[in-house]
């Protein structure tokens, strides 16, 4: 646990050498859900940075970063574990073959036990805690939820066969939501929160320069000023820093030194990702409302 940072601004310094830039807020709430061990929940629009957040923390801690992707119908054998029926039918016809017979307590045992995400975080014994990341935790049901709640409060997993078992040290987990749906306030007690917006302008300059180093100044602060107007219409999907991040490396591959109407129109699929925003931009190009 020596390689934990011990401040906000370690936090942000380490994120900073690895190109994932955060503000003092976030800084501070990654910081206390270490120094607390409390899981993070992190809220916000699509393409703001959640998952790429748990994915950074990891590289900057040093640590395993194990993943549960949630959607709808996530069952717990895919989150928690499975037996591993294959196997134990496979020593059932081998104790059959030497006449002998296994009880319950000899097939449900760690042996024929496949962990998956939650209970490998449990089980894991390196010098590290590894990171968690629950990802998108509103596309899954409901009842997903009341499964994570002993995980989070306790960081542990019960399994009736062979009892509770608690990590040695907790896991750092980060979970995200894009709001699709309300969580239960439950799960909210038990985490920590920050909400991620949209980066400001100097932010997103900040950030094209480091992620697309090709492009040259004047093209990234047009598209960042433009990348800004364009969240101000009624769109489908705003874009997010992915987003801006794909558009500006097209624009860089097509040797764009600045923004103009046709080039815009030309990568635009990088940028927006219905046909309708697709549209809402160009007529507004049109009009000469975004550049």
């Amino acid at each position: 646990m020596s390689n934990m940072p011990g401040s906000a601004a370690e936090i942000q310094q380490r994120l900073d050498a690895l190109d994932y830039l955060v503000d003092e807020g976030m800084a501070t709430a990654l910081h206390l859900s270490l120094a607390l061990g409390m899981p993070l929940l992190l809220e916000g629009e699509p393409g703001v940075g959640k998952t790429a957040a748990a994915k950074a923390l990891a590289q900057a801690l040093g640590a395993p970063l194990i993943r549960l992707q949630c959607y709808e119908g996530l069952t717990a054998g895919e989150a928690l574990y499975e037996w591993n029926y294959q196997r134990q039918l496979l020593a059932i016809r081998l104790a059959e073959s030497h006449h002998e017979s296994l009880s319950d307590a000899d097939l449900f045992t760690e042996e024929f036990l496949q962990a998956r995400p939650l209970l490998q975080c449990v089980q894991y014994e390196g010098p590290v805690p590894p990171v968690l990341l629950i990802d998108e935790i509103d596309r899954a049901d409901d009842e997903f939820e009341a499964l994570l709640l002993e995980f989070l409060g306790e960081s542990s997993v019960t399994i009736p066969e062979l009892g509770t078992i608690v990590a040695a040290q907790p896991p750092i987990v980060v979970l995200t939501s894009n709001r699709s749906r309300d969580l239960h306030d439950a799960l909210r007690r038990r985490c920590l929160y920050h909400w991620i917006d949209f980066p400001s302008p100097s932010r997103v300059v900040d950030i094209l320069r480091r992620t697309v180093p090709a492009a040259n100044e004047r093209l990234i602060d047009s598209a960042a000023t433009f990348t800004g107007r364009v969240r101000g219409l009624d769109l489908d999907k705003s874009p997010g820093m992915a987003e801006a991040i794909d558009w500006v490396s097209a624009l860089t591959v097509l040797g764009a030194s600045e923004l103009t109407a046709d080039n815009i129109v030309a990568t635009l699929g990088t940028l927006m990702k219905t046909p309708d925003d697709r549209d809402l931009v160009v007529d507004a190009l049109k009009n000469e409302a975004l550049l």
